[in-house]
């Protein structure tokens, strides 16, 4: 399999958009990675996070801040990083407000705690998996047959500048 960037990237923002869920901190931070659910804008390599100001990860944020947001499902792993600043943007609170949103801001949007991370995505490196298990199965027996390795997909680094 050969993709090309744009291929890579196109996934990387489906897989996101189509699972949301992953892994968000501080690069150099003592606190540990949270889960966070992204929200993508592909037009500008962006990634929104809806959290409460007042959470460890919301006050450790200072200018220049580097993160990352490590994203997994069944065929595409990255780990991507970028520069994160608190926003509290009006619009992209109603643009991206649902059911599993409201329920962690009992005063709605109007909350008073309510802010929004933007992560402006530098780079990513990301890794893609073919064929499912059973072609994981299939090369893990013949990498142990062959003394070899393993092609179990591509990884690639994307430059978002």
């Amino acid at each position: 399999m050969t993709l090309s960037d744009k291929d890579v990237q196109d996934r990387l923002w489906s897989a996101v958009e189509d699972h949301h869920t992953g892994m968000l901190g501080l690069l150099g931070d003592r606190h540990h990675f949270q889960p966070m659910t992204a929200f993508v804008e592909r037009d500008t390599n962006t990634l929104w996070f809806f959290t409460r100001n007042d959470t460890d990860l919301a006050r450790a944020i200072d200018a220049g801040a580097e993160a990352a947001f490590i994203f997994t499902d069944r065929k595409l792993q990255a780990c991507i990083d970028g520069r994160i600043s608190l926003d509290h943007d009006r619009a992209r609170i109603d643009r991206y407000w649902n059911a599993h949103v409201a329920a962690w801001y009992p005063d709605g949007k109007d909350d008073p705690t309510l802010t929004l991370l933007k992560l402006d995505v530098t780079d990513a490196a990301v890794w893609i998996t073919e064929g499912g298990l059973l072609k994981y199965a299939f090369e893990l027996a013949k990498a142990n047959a062959g003394k070899t390795t393993p092609d179990v997909g591509e990884r690639r680094d994307l430059n978002f500048h």
